[in-house]
């Protein structure tokens, strides 16, 4: 244990959903912690499930956002829907 680091749990840790991604990513490639008090040990079904639901969640995000941005310019509500099914970079008309 003398060996393992001890973390602070009165600071808010955060980091960007990129470096998140990228963390989870690298997790569900290994099937391990490959960070943090656990590294090394094996994913449990919880854990990857939560890391799976992160990525479905950044998803759901960048839709309400396009969804938004898209009745702001001044689109129809069937119009903004389908902009926001666009996965990637929606195309300039």
């Amino acid at each position: 244990m003398a060996d393992k680091k001890k973390y602070d749990n009165s600071v808010r840790n955060w980091t960007t959903p990129k470096k998140r991604g990228n963390k989870f990513a690298a997790d569900l490639k290994a099937k391990v912690h490959t960070a943090g008090p656990k590294e090394g040990e094996a994913l449990i079904n919880t854990e990857s499930a939560f890391r799976r639901g992160y990525f479905m969640s950044q998803s759901d995000n960048a839709g309400v956002y396009l969804f938004k941005k898209a009745i702001g310019e001044g689109k129809t509500k069937e119009e903004a829907f389908a902009i926001s099914k666009i996965k990637g970079k929606p195309k300039a008309a």
